[in-house]
C-alpha cells in the first residue's frame, strides 16, 4: 500500500446570529432527467456559484457526465477549486479524477480540494468478501486514493459541521435519530475481521444559510432525510426552508414517506427540488402533506436553477 497524507481537520465553528441571504446560485448538473443534448443518469451533482469562486456538490458517475453538460449550459468548471463528495458511492464521485485532468491546465488549482466526512475511505466488500469499492470507478480505495493524489487531489477529512466557504456548511457525518440509515444492498466492511453491512457512516450533506434559514443538499441522502435535517437545525436553529438533490425515497413505503414528510414539515420545509433518488412519487407525497406550492417543488433536471433569492428556474422537461 503505498503511503498518502490525508489532512483531517477538526474545525469548531463559530456562528453568526445574523442571516444573510445566500450569495450562491445552484444549477444541477447531472441528475436523471435530461433532453436538448444533455446527458442523464443516475447520479448527482450540483455547481453553486456566487461572486466569489465556484463550488461542485458530487462529480456525478460517468467522467464525462458533468464535463459534457456543465459546456451545454455555459458553465466555466476551470474555476471550481472546491468539491464536496456526499459519500463514497460511484454515481457521485465518478467525474472527479476526469474533471481535475481536465481543467488543472487552465487551473492549477481546479478540482484540488476534495471535501470527505470520516468514514469515506473505508474498503467495501461484495458478500463474499470480494473487494467491491464503487469508489470513483475503483473496486480498491487504495487505487483511487492513488490515482487522485498522483494528480494533486488533496482530502481533507472531517468528522463534525466544518464552514467551507461563507455561509456554506458541510454537515460533517449525521447522527441516526430518527431514521435508520437508508443503505444500498450489497456492500460490506469488515470490522474484527468479519463482514458486517455498510451503514454509510461518510454520508454528509451541505447546508446553505439563507435569509429564509437552512437550504439542505444531499447526493442520496443515506442518513435519512430527518437525521439530516436535524442535524442542520443542531448547528443553527433555523427553519430547514428547502432542499435539493436525492433523497433515496424511491423505494419507500407510503407510511415511511408520511412519517418524513411530517417531521420535514415541522422543521419548517417550503421548498423541494428533488432529483436522483428521491423518487417523484415521494416528492410529490411530500409536497402534499407538507403544503410545499407548486411553484416551490420541482423533480429537477440538468439545467434546473436554485437563484441566490431561492427561487426555481425550471429546465425544459419540467
Amino acid at each position: 500500500m503505498i503511503s498518502i497524507y490525508l489532512r483531517i481537520l477538526f474545525f469548531l465553528i463559530l456562528f453568526s446570529p445574523n442571516i444573510k441571504s445566500s450569495e450562491y446560485e445552484i444549477t444541477v448538473l447531472a441528475t436523471n432527467i435530461a433532453n436538448f443534448g444533455g446527458v442523464g443518469e443516475w447520479s448527482f451533482s450540483a455547481l453553486l456559484e456566487s461572486n466569489n469562486e465556484s463550488i461542485l456538490f458530487d462529480t456525478g458517475y460517468d467522467e464525462n457526465t458533468v464535463i459534457h453538460n456543465a459546456r451545454l449550459l455555459k458553465k466555466d468548471l476551470s474555476k471550481v477549486e472546491k468539491v464536496i463528495l456526499s459519500h463514497f458511492h460511484g454515481d457521485h464521485t465518478g467525474g472527479l479524477i476526469k474533471l481535475r485532468k481536465t481543467y488543472m491546465g487552465k487551473n492549477p488549482d481546479a478540482f484540488s480540494k476534495v471535501y470527505v466526512a470520516e468514514g469515506f475511505f473505508e474498503q467495501r466488500y461484495d458478500i463474499d468478501g470480494n473487494l467491491r469499492g464503487f469508489i470513483g470507478g475503483f473496486n480498491d480505495v487504495n487505487d483511487f486514493i492513488n490515482a487522485s493524489t498522483k494528480i494533486g487531489i488533496e482530502f481533507i477529512i472531517i468528522n463534525e459541521p466544518y464552514q467551507i466557504a461563507n455561509d456554506l456548511i458541510l454537515s460533517g457525518p449525521v447522527e441516526r435519530v430518527f431514521e435508520d440509515v437508508v443503505v444500498s444492498p450489497g456492500f460490506f466492511i469488515k470490522e474484527k475481521g468479519k463482514l458486517v453491512s455498510d451503514i454509510l457512516k461518510d454520508d454528509q450533506s451541505l447546508g446553505i444559510k439563507t435569509n429564509k434559514g437552512w437550504y439542505m443538499m444531499s447526493g442520496c441522502g443515506h442518513a435519512g432525510m430527518m437525521n439530516t435535517a436535524h442535524k442542520f437545525q443542531k448547528i443553527e436553529n433555523l427553519d430547514v426552508y428547502g432542499a435539493i438533490g436525492g433523497f433515496h425515497l424511491f423505494r419507500s413505503s407510503d407510511d415511511e414517506i408520511i412519517e418524513t414528510a411530517n417531521s420535514l414539515q415541522n422543521f419548517g420545509l417550503k421548498q423541494l427540488v428533488g432529483g436522483h433518488c428521491t423518487g417523484i412519487h415521494a416528492a410529490r407525497k411530500i409536497a402534499d402533506i407538507a403544503s410545499i406550492s407548486r411553484d416551490n417543488l420541482s423533480h429537477g433536471a440538468i439545467g434546473t436553477v436554485i437563484t441566490k433569492n431561492q427561487k426555481i428556474l425550471r429546465s425544459s422537461v419540467e
